[in-house]
């Protein structure tokens, strides 16, 4: 593609300029090939304008970023007011192929599953679907295991038009404060948001609760298309405030929950059977019951969230709820992975107060014994929410063992320390295979163990190293070695 087919009206470019064909895009010196169109990002730890020279020596023959960037290169230069957006919109335009239809699904918890059940849905209905999200991408013919929520906008739309050059029809996918922040979804064209709930975290990069929220917010006022529908969690303190922004861009509003009403999918009621849940919900004058085969509550919001995404991109409505009968839950979230002494096992991605609290309350129902928690806190991230981990696993939890993470740079014992000075009682297992197997031999009949934090992750980050590791495979093994 020319040069300035790439950029929209805002973008300053040198007429004689405008005719470079560009080969490629890259904010990364590193991953710079020749032909390509370098854009020079400032960062949270580092400005790309520092690795302009070393962009061209690789063989950039174009350079974008803000004003200040230009300083006498020897290749085009293109100052753009947002190159992050000018980014995200270029790499649009270089991979113009997207799925016909997409849905994208924002809060703090929930992501995954939401994007897993819409997917699931719509392959119910026959098409072909696909999610992409914290697991990575998965789709009718290729499954891509990745660690980024929301990946960069290169990677995104290099992604969507494989994928639909794939045939995949329908997407679903999650869209983190941080990509909704750094503009990464711009150039998606979205037809459906949906909103789960808000809660503490990522503290360590949004200054506040407020820059949290309105980085969410994003999602409706900016990026789902005119005439879209945004399907929102309707039992939350924020929720009034995410309706009025897709409600001033004239969306199509589908609240959810106990209190949503009008065209939404209001919750009934709804008891556990076993490990799965009866559902009463009313849409439109019309009730119906739903055996929802998930352990808790927080998995209702979800499944109803995703069912609001599919009837919000046109699906049928009795045939999406249906079909909400055959959910399979995500990878490491809530999962139940075995039991010992007939005590069941759970394996939950759960690293933030809310989350942790969620997954405890869900499973208490199952614990008529004593209720076993293993978990710990990430390095490098928010330090204020250890301390609260503590007191929710104290408050919730008959027994608790604090663990490693991934305590990347940090001093792990520093990490466990600040997690146990709010966790009174709690037992200190550094080696986090170790602590699983304790969780596990300490289970007799009538208890239930949650191991938390991890959940589909397949590395630990100890230093600047990822070693093999899930929670997964030491249950196995701790299970296996039980039974020898």
């Amino acid at each position: 593609m020319r040069l300035r087919d790439l950029f929209s009206a805002d973008a300053t470019i040198d007429p004689q300029a405008g005719a470079v064909e560009i080969g490629g895009l890259a904010a990364d010196s590193r991953t710079v090939k020749p032909g390509d169109l370098f854009f020079a990002l400032a960062g949270h730890k580092t400005d790309g304008a520092r690795f302009v020279d070393a962009a061209i020596a690789a063989g950039a023959v174009a350079v974008a970023g803000d004003h200040r960037t230009q300083r006498g290169l020897r290749v085009p230069f293109v100052a753009t007011p947002n190159p992050r957006r000018a980014l995200a919109l270029a790499a649009a335009k270089f991979f113009p192929h997207q799925p016909a239809t997409i849905a994208a699904v924002t809060g703090t918890s929930g992501k995954t599953s939401v994007a897993a059940f819409t997917r699931q849905i719509w392959q119910r209905l026959g098409h072909d679907a696909a999610s992409i999200g914290t697991i990575g991408l998965v789709s009718p013919k290729l499954t891509v295991y990745g660690s980024l929520t929301t990946p960069d906008p290169i990677a995104l739309h290099r992604q969507l038009d494989e994928i639909a050059g794939d045939g995949v029809t329908h997407l679903a996918f999650e869209a983190s404060s941080h990509g909704l922040d750094q503009y990464r979804l711009d150039g998606v064209r979205i037809a459906a948001g949906g909103f789960t709930n808000l809660s503490r975290d990522h503290m360590d990069y949004h200054p506040d609760v407020a820059h949290y929220l309105n980085a969410k917010l994003r999602l409706f006022r900016d990026l789902v298309m005119p005439g879209g529908a945004a399907v929102i969690s309707a039992d939350h303190d924020c929720s009034p405030e995410v309706i009025d922004a897709a409600r001033t861009r004239k969306l199509r509003i589908i609240a959810v929950g106990r209190k949503a009403g009008g065209d939404g999918i209001r919750l009934v009621d709804a008891s556990i059977e076993g490990f799965a849940q009866k559902l009463v919900i009313e849409h439109r004058g019309r009730k119906y019951t739903i055996h929802l085969p998930l352990v808790g509550e927080f998995q209702i919001e979800n499944a109803l969230v995703a069912a609001g995404l599919a009837i919000g991109t046109g699906s049928d409505v009795d045939a999406v709820f249906a079909s909400l009968e055959q959910l399979e839950g995500a990878k490491g979230r809530l999962e139940r992975v075995g039991e010992r002494n007939g005590a069941p096992i759970f394996v939950d991605y759960a690293h933030k107060p809310d989350a942790l609290a969620k997954a405890l309350q869900a499973l208490r129902p199952y614990a008529k014994g004593k209720l076993i928690v293993v978990f710990g806190a990430g390095g490098d991230r928010d330090v204020g929410k250890r301390p609260l981990m503590g007191a929710i696993a104290a408050d919730n939890a008959d027994s608790i063992i604090v663990t490693d993470d991934n305590p990347r740079s940090e001093n792990p014992a520093a990490i466990r320390a600040a997690i146990l000075a709010a966790a009174k009682g709690a037992s200190e297992i550094a080696d986090r295979a170790e602590a699983i197997r304790a969780g596990i031999a300490a289970l007799q009949p009538g208890d239930a163990l949650l191991i938390a934090g991890k959940g589909h992750e397949i590395g630990q980050i100890i230093g600047d190293k990822t070693l093999p590791f899930s929670d997964h495979e030491a249950v196995a093994a701790a299970l296996e070695a039980r039974v020898a």
